[in-house]
């Protein structure tokens, strides 16, 4: 065997254990300790020393044999593939001889390693693995079996579509052998076998392979079988299994579906929280696996209450000490959460569909929050058919206004929230009574209390704004406004958080409502910009970003201004260049410099300049940090090019004179050839807007801007960097339109590139569909003689994606493009007058007088070219209402 070939000496044995033995002494320098193993690491055979301990170190403390097992899994995982076969095989048969270890923590170590090397491996290169486990299964000595059922179900839950697959020299794959065997063990008298042999099967459920589909049946008797076992852990397990499956292949659940609903149910109130927790996810699979509601009609009585009780704050929620907190309390490094932001987009409006909806619900998922987010899916399916059920209950927490009762009472309005859209249409009727019970909970005495009915105001928010006009209407916007600006002021962090976060959603849907209380609510903010600790001065940037995006250009008053610049240039000015802080002060310089427009002037110079320097310190910490003085990090570059972009759109032509000493031009086209997409994807947006003010200054680098852009175009390009492509395809037409016959010598690359998108319409998304169509047509209105040729190729497929594209400017372009097209070469658009007038047929409304003549010359042309029969056909071929429509406009 390959345990008789190698043999470790003494003495590097000796130094490797007591190295380990001092790496776990609590005073020591660990890094020290590390430096010294990865020294002995460059010895080949230091991964042997590592397995010996592991393995035959009996004399070592089990403590010191699991730290030489957890270093072997990291190096294994580095090195495995490099090793020497012979010492390869030399760990394999270590670890197999060691699987029934008679220390539990060894053969738990074994089993991590093991499945590290099938990891790496895989099984066809070591399938003496699966006859050791196999035989380990089988025996009766305890430590042996559990060993085995160790490796296996760390085996299933790392990679489990090994177990499926065809193992040379094996007549069956693994898991035909081992799936009937993990069945067995689910009657297993000992908990730790029952809890991995289901935790093992639980794993392919998400990929359903046919042993297991043959043996559904089996696995469901299984299941019920454990359904009130007394281990919690095994309970969590089944109530996990029901729920895959109703996510992946609910059919099989289907006969059984009453009581699986049964068995929820009661296990939705399971004393163990995580169990309850688990069984809880279940009722918005079953939704979203759309199963007939029928199945669930008779349970919702039952259901609402089981969920309701489950809203109430838990003695032991961390959110109750959370909430005591007061804005004199700095914050912790740890209470600021990673920021996740989208980089600039241009096109059709983006939405991230993944964006965290609020504050006050799921900020960390427990039982309350599963609980809400469950009724509210309910409320989508059953809509108001569950409001009879609900309301009872929710008014008699309501009315309860001791002290003792608060929980109760914050569960009653977490309801309300959470059914505010998909029980809409009854509870509008009755809005103005809701409304005027919640504003008053605003000032409740409890912080969590009035936290969530912050969130369950916005929640109403559409609603709330189009009362306005109605009777009572005013007043109740005038109430919930002032109320949440008394919020935003609250002493209490969690209401702080919860007030903004409701405000920005309110901004969001008043939008013109706002303009005439824009004193008071900047008022409001600038307190509180002076009161903010840090985690809550993001949220407040965003609200203020959020106004400006909301008012526009009513912003632009000197009034208004003196309030709202003063504080924000000066913490614009105290924030260091690698203070990450400045991330989503950046933001919202961006909306308000929109927002202002040529307004921003007074203000634009020395943030245009910082943003400059931003990007040149990273660009230089990029390859030196030591030189650069901070440590390299792109989001300051994303962050200040998207500003710049925002300063561009808003300033226009003003920006000439700070874009021509500033060098931009070849810093930007650096940025457009970063390694990072979400970079280049900025870059990009920001090239398009200088393209529109002041193309002027990408003369110099214009050749190398268009190159690199069109590369953006290409199909693998496209295929794993969507938005870098839509900028690029934007920013390229917008760089046409303003060079005209200079964009010439890439024209016939980014048509090449730009039909294969228009023609997989299924395969991207709507605004890179309508920047290649609308790209395509600019390119044809400057360069016609360059691409009407090419016009019989695409002007199908083109005139389909232009029939997608909202009225305005861009789209005009892309028809200016169509008629030149069409007069260089009419014959290309010959056989497709059916979606070019399908096409035409899409505008509302043409606003160029010109374009609309050019379009009119266009249609009576080929009616000319095609008299007779064929011109007939293809009228006839628009649907009624479309040939009168191009009838009653152009005269055709």
């Amino acid at each position: 065997m390959a345990s008789q070939v190698w043999n470790p000496q003494e003495g590097g044995l000796n130094e490797i254990c007591a190295l380990l033995q001092e790496y776990r002494t609590p005073s020591v320098d660990q890094n020290r300790i590390l430096q010294r193993l990865q020294r002995c690491g460059q010895f080949p055979d230091f991964n042997n020393y590592l397995t010996f301990i592991l393995c035959r170190g009996e004399g070592q403390s089990v403590e010191v044999r699991q730290v030489a097992g957890l270093l072997l899994k990291n190096n294994l995982k580095a090195q495995y593939r490099s090793l020497m076969t012979v010492y390869q095989q030399y760990i394999k048969a270590e670890l197999l001889l060691c699987l029934g270890a008679p220390d539990k923590c060894i053969r738990a170590t074994i089993g991590i390693v093991i499945s590290v090397i099938i990891q790496e491996g895989r099984v066809r290169s070591w399938p003496e693995v699966l006859d050791a486990l196999l035989q380990c299964l089988e025996s009766n000595d305890y430590s042996h079996v559990e060993g085995a059922l160790d490796a296996l179900s760390k085996i299933c839950e790392d990679i489990p579509e090994e177990l499926d697959a065809d193992v040379p020299g094996i007549p069956e794959r693994p898991i035909n052998v081992f799936l009937p065997r993990l069945l067995k063990f689910f009657s297993s008298p000992h908990v730790s076998l029952r809890k991995m042999a289901l935790s093992s099967v639980n794993q392919f459920i998400i990929f359903m392979p046919k042993a297991l589909i043959l043996n559904m049946d089996s696995y469901l008797q299984g299941l019920f079988a454990l359904a009130n076992d007394s281990a919690a852990e095994v309970r969590k397990l089944v109530c996990s299994a029901l729920v895959q499956l109703v996510e992946i292949q609910a059919s099989v659940l289907q006969p059984h579906m009453r009581n699986i609903i049964e068995y929820m149910l009661q296990a939705n109130q399971d004393k163990d929280d995580e169990v309850a927790l688990e069984s809880c996810e279940f009722w918005t699979a079953f939704c979203e696996a759309r199963l007939p509601p029928e199945l669930l009609r008779d349970f919702l009585p039952r259901l609402t209450g089981v969920l309701l009780a489950n809203m109430v704050y838990a003695d032991d929620d961390d959110s109750l000490l959370d909430a005591e907190e007061d804005d004199s309390v700095p914050d912790r490094d740890q209470d600021l959460k990673p920021r996740f932001r989208q980089p600039r987009m241009h096109g059709a409006e983006y939405e991230d569909e993944d964006k965290e909806e609020d504050n006050g619900v799921i900020n960390s998922w427990n039982l309350r929050k599963c609980s809400a987010a469950g009724l509210d899916v309910f409320s989508n399916v059953f809509g108001d058919e569950i409001l009879p059920l609900l309301m009872p209950l929710v008014q008699s927490k309501l009315s309860c206004a001791v002290d003792g009762a608060w929980k109760e009472r914050e569960a009653a309005v977490l309801v309300l929230g959470a059914i505010a859209e998909g029980c809409i249409n009854g509870l509008v009727p009755h809005l103005p009574q809701i409304i005027a019970f919640l504003v008053p909970l605003l000032e409740d005495k409890f912080p969590l209390v009035r936290s969530i009915t912050c969130w369950t105001l916005s929640r109403y928010s559409r609603w709330i704004v189009q009362a306005v006009g109605e009777p009572g209407g005013d007043g109740q916007f005038n109430n919930v406004l002032t109320g949440l600006l008394r919020r935003i002021l609250d002493n209490n962090k969690r209401v702080q958080e919860a007030a903004c976060s409701a405000f920005a959603t309110l901004e969001e849907e008043a939008a013109d409502e706002l303009a005439s209380r824009l004193d008071l609510i900047l008022q409001h903010l600038m307190y509180a910009f002076g009161k903010y600790q840090r985690k809550n001065l993001r949220l407040l940037y965003d609200a203020i970003g959020t106004l400006a995006d909301a008012v526009g250009g009513e912003l632009n008053q000197p009034k208004y201004l003196e309030m709202l610049m003063p504080p924000l240039i000066t913490k614009w000015q105290q924030l260091a260049d690698s203070d990450r802080d400045l991330f989503p002060l950046l933001e919202c310089f961006a909306s308000i410099a929109q927002a202002l427009g040529p307004g921003f002037v007074h203000y634009a110079e020395p943030v245009f300049a910082r943003c400059i320097n931003l990007i040149r310190a990273q660009e230089v910490a990029k390859v030196d940090p030591g030189r650069a003085g901070v440590g390299y990090d792109k989001e300051f570059i994303v962050c200040s090019l998207d500003l710049l972009s925002s300063l561009v759109e808003g300033l226009g032509a003003n920006i000439d004179s700070l874009v021509g000493q500033s060098g931009l031009s070849g810093l930007l086209l650096k940025c457009c050839s970063d390694d990072a997409p979400d970079i280049r994807q900025s870059a990009f947006a920001l090239l398009g807007d200088l393209a529109k003010a002041c193309s002027l200054h990408l003369q110099s680098h214009l050749v190398e801007f268009l190159n690199v852009a069109a590369k953006q175009l290409e199909g693998s390009e496209v295929k794993d960097n969507v938005s870098v492509a839509n900028n690029a395809c934007w920013a390229i037409g917008e760089i046409a339109v303003k060079v005209g016959q200079q964009i010439s010598p890439v024209v016939i690359t980014v048509i090449t590139n730009l039909v294969p998108i228009i023609s997989n319409s299924e395969g991207h998304n709507k605004s890179l569909l309508e920047n290649s169509a609308i790209t395509l047509g600019r390119l044809g209105w400057v360069c016609p003689e360059l691409v009407a040729p090419h016009m019989e190729h695409f002007m199908q497929i083109w005139c389909h994606a232009l029939c997608q594209i909202r009225d305005d400017i861009e789209k005009e372009d892309a028809f200016r493009g169509l008629c030149a097209m069409v007069r260089v070469n009419p014959p290309g658009a010959a056989g497709c007058i059916v979606p070019m007038c399908q096409a035409i047929g899409s505008w509302h409304e043409i606003c160029s007088v010109d374009l609309q003549r050019d379009i009119c010359q266009v249609l009576h042309g080929y009616k000319q070219i095609l008299a007779g029969s064929t011109w007939e056909q293809c009228m006839l071929a628009l649907v009624p209402a479309l040939r009168e429509k191009l009838t009653k406009k152009y005269g055709i």
